[in-house]
């Protein structure tokens, strides 16, 4: 009965010291955490109003779109990072064994998307030489599209057809680039076709009309009309003729519209092909 009373009278003991253990420790945890949630509410909006004053300082600089929005994204990374930083250590993670975790697991991840460090590399190439900014409509490597925006790993393009394309700047850093915004004026080149037969000068004269009537066709360079080539089927005539950038493809389809509408009017034949045949006699 004794015995009995004191194993009673030890776990009645054990159990309040459990019970004051946890209930200490949700409290420290408690604590904690709240702490964390704080630090984490205050950190976002802190970021908040850095990231925006970043990005007037820059847009007051008058930085490059591109420039911009790389700064931007690299910077926001950073100060989460250190955000994340914050609340590991507001919640009892040892930061120095963590950071030495972070690094190895750095160097294994960047191992692995070593892909990735390139891009991040090519990012650099682009906002140094420059050879695109945004707005500029570039042929890349296997896309085509109006940059709309350089970002730390990916330039993001805007096709023709207003689909988005994301490009791996090592790929846009390391491969060709046709910048058609570079140059203010660009050349158009056509060559038109005529039936054998057809007066050369007259053709030239109708194409020299159809020329000095768009005014988006500049005079300097001068347009070039030349016989191009005596081929099988058709006399082909070729025409070069400078525009400005911006108004390149309005004047390389109307171009063609108006010489089809021309021609047919004034009656100069358009070629089919055509193949003469010799008959053996027997």
């Amino acid at each position: 009965m004794v015995l009995a009373t004191l194993l009673n009278a030890v776990t009645k003991v054990n159990l309040e010291q459990v019970l004051e253990g946890l209930i200490n420790w949700g409290i420290e945890s408690g604590k904690s955490i709240i702490g964390a949630i704080i630090i984490y509410v205050i950190g976002r909006y802190i970021i908040k109003i850095l990231s925006r004053l970043l990005a007037r300082i820059l847009e007051k600089r008058k930085f490059e779109i591109s420039v911009q929005t790389f700064v931007k994204s690299l910077v926001s990374i950073l100060l989460n990072l250190i955000l994340a930083f914050a609340i590991f250590a507001k919640l009892g993670v040892e930061t120095t064994s963590f950071a030495a975790l972070l690094a190895s697991a750095g160097v294994a991840i960047g191992m692995a998307l070593s892909g990735n460090l390139s891009n991040f590399a090519g990012g650099l190439i682009i906002l140094i030489f420059k050879p695109f900014k945004v707005g500029d409509f570039i042929d890349g490597p296997g896309a085509s599209g109006t940059v709309k925006e350089i970002q730390i790993f990916h330039t993001i393009l805007t096709t023709l057809d207003n689909r988005i394309i994301y490009v791996p700047n090592g790929s846009m850093s390391s491969n060709v680039v046709v910048n058609y915004s570079k140059q203010n004026t660009r050349r158009a080149d056509f060559s038109f076709s005529v039936e054998y037969g057809e007066d050369y000068e007259r053709v030239k004269a109708v194409l020299e009309k159809i020329i000095a009537a768009d005014s988006r066709i500049l005079k300097t360079p001068e347009p070039f009309i030349g016989l191009g080539a005596l081929a099988d089927s058709s006399v082909n005539i070729t025409v070069r003729v400078w525009a400005k950038s911006e108004d390149y493809w309005g004047v390389y389809f109307d171009m063609n519209k108006n010489v089809y509408a021309t021609f047919n009017k004034e009656g100069i034949g358009f070629p089919f092909p055509q193949l003469t045949v010799h008959q053996a006699n027997n």
